[in-house]
């Protein structure tokens, strides 16, 4: 079975390492993994400047999605895993160029809590108090599916357009640098599409969940341990997320990794596929072609369709369809004895009703404790998105000039950075329109037709590193299990 990977981000490097874990159980796989850029790992890039973790790209992942972690404890780097400072966890919200806190409570957008709901300045009296009535909303026909919807327009039905605006829109574009009113929530939340089925009410269906939870998980006087033993919200690694990809990169087989290595197409070949690529290893613009039974596209969704056009265009034209956002990240690190002191927490979102560039900005030091020279501030700021793209193109003198303007008028930050960073990331983050689960669907019926091809990245069944290594993994382990009745094609040629 020789396999090919085109893409070497973490779900390539993913699939890869699953299909070395086969070999040196003396399967017969071969693989090779092409990666059009000049290193591993896509996204995930972090490095370490005098004792303090720059994060260029994400800076964690979802405790609750175990295959990120599970990957980190099989290559060996279970004492490097980093838990988020939780005890410290707090999150504010820019309203009219003031800080508000998310009221205490809070669980997937919904309150949980009177006292904090009832205080809190975020929100309005009028919406307040239509939050108070949400908790009387029946169900509708529990057996009839809703069409798809926007987060926008599901947050809106039960709670109003300020809760979309300054609580919806500004945590999903912190996630998905996109807009609630695009965004689709029957994929994005659909833990609250299937609460509204079931209670009607969103309020009265979390309350319902947290009740069984405390009836079945642990006696009342227990809470408090419970609490206490509760994992961390995100973990990291010790020196930055570039310590997964290193690992994965020292357990593969070198001679199967090309960086470099551009691929163009994917065409047939009898029962395999065949591999057309632009040779960048010896950068004569020659284009070389190589055998495969089976292939992982590893790419976002936009290249994966350039490359299977000519294999199944209907296949490519749904892949077509999928919408992304660019990204930028700005690191900065102060001698935090020359700021004031930043308001108690993790960071803050900005909504898009603010008019500002700034998406959010973490404060990374409290983040995550150990990473961060003594006496270092960092702050992470993240733009872009979908409402802000132009800034891509602008020169970093540009963007730094803006982000320090923002800073200082939020912040109050008149200090000069002893760093800055600036990283961009085109057409990097996937968009779970309305309407993506069917395209889903379209999608896969659509490879179930082409046997030996599979997709696998951020673009189909979850956004964070985690649903990549997942989906990578689970790419692999199809195609090592396809029979191998016909022989597997052994060769390559010009």
């Amino acid at each position: 079975m020789r396999i090919a990977i085109i893409g070497g981000g973490i779900a390539g490097l993913a699939a890869a390492y699953e299909l070395e874990l086969a070999r040196a159980a003396g399967g017969l796989v071969e693989y090779q993994l092409f990666e059009a850029g000049s290193r591993f790992g896509g996204v995930l890039s972090s490095s370490v400047t005098d004792g303090t973790v720059i994060e260029r790209g994400p800076d964690s992942f979802l405790t609750e999605k175990p295959a990120a972690a599970a990957l980190c404890r099989e290559l060996g780097l279970d004492a490097d895993l980093v838990p988020s400072n939780d005890a410290a966890r707090r999150t504010f919200i820019l309203v009219r160029n003031r800080l508000v806190p998310l009221p205490d409570g809070l669980m997937f957008l919904i309150p949980t809590r009177i006292a904090p709901t009832l205080t809190t300045p975020l929100f309005s009296l009028a919406t307040k108090l239509r939050m108070a009535l949400e908790l009387f909303e029946r169900p509708a026909d529990p057996d009839a599916e809703r069409p798809d919807e926007s987060v926008a327009s599901l947050v809106r039905r039960h709670y109003g357009q300020q809760v979309v605006d300054r609580l919806a829109d500004p945590l999903l574009s912190g996630i998905y640098g996109g807009s609630a009113e695009q965004l689709s929530a029957r994929s994005v939340l659909p833990r609250l599409v299937e609460l509204e089925r079931v209670h009607g009410s969103l309020t009265r269906g979390v309350l319902a969940g947290l009740r069984t939870l405390r009836e079945h998980d642990v006696a009342a006087e227990d809470q408090n341990e419970l609490a206490k033993a509760r994992p961390a919200i995100f973990t990291t690694l010790r020196q930055g997320l570039q310590q997964l990809v290193d690992r994965l990169v020292m357990r593969l087989n070198r001679t199967a990794l090309h960086l470099n290595a551009p691929i163009t197409a994917i065409e047939r070949s009898g029962s395999g596929w065949r591999v057309v690529r632009q040779d960048g290893e010896e950068g004569d613009g020659q284009r070389a072609r190589q055998e495969f039974d089976g292939v992982i596209v590893a790419t976002p969704a936009w290249a994966a369709a350039t490359l299977l056009g000519s294999v199944d265009p209907a296949l490519a034209g749904e892949l077509s369809q999928i919408p992304f956002s660019s990204a930028i990240t700005v690191n900065l690190v102060y001698d935090g004895a020359e700021l004031d002191p930043l308001p108690p927490g993790f960071g803050f979102l900005v909504p898009a009703v603010e008019k500002r560039a700034i998406l959010a900005c973490t404060f990374i030091h409290r983040k995550f404790a150990g990473r961060t020279a003594p006496g270092k501030t960092v702050l992470r700021v993240f733009l872009g998105g979908a409402r802000n793209a132009a800034l891509l193109d602008a020169p970093d003198g540009q963007v730094e000039e803006l982000v320090r303007k923002e800073l200082r008028q939020i912040l109050q930050i008149t200090a000069r950075p002893e760093l800055v960073t600036i990283d961009r990331w085109p057409r990097s983050m996937a968009q779970y329109a309305v309407g993506h689960r069917d395209r889903q669907q379209r999608i896969q019926a659509r490879l179930a037709d082409l046997a030996g091809i599979r997709l696998a990245g951020n673009a189909y069944d979850g956004i964070g590193i985690s649903d990549c290594i997942r989906l990578g993994r689970q790419a692999a382990r199809e195609l090592a299990a396809m029979p191998q009745d016909v022989p597997a094609i052994a060769q390559s040629h010009r």
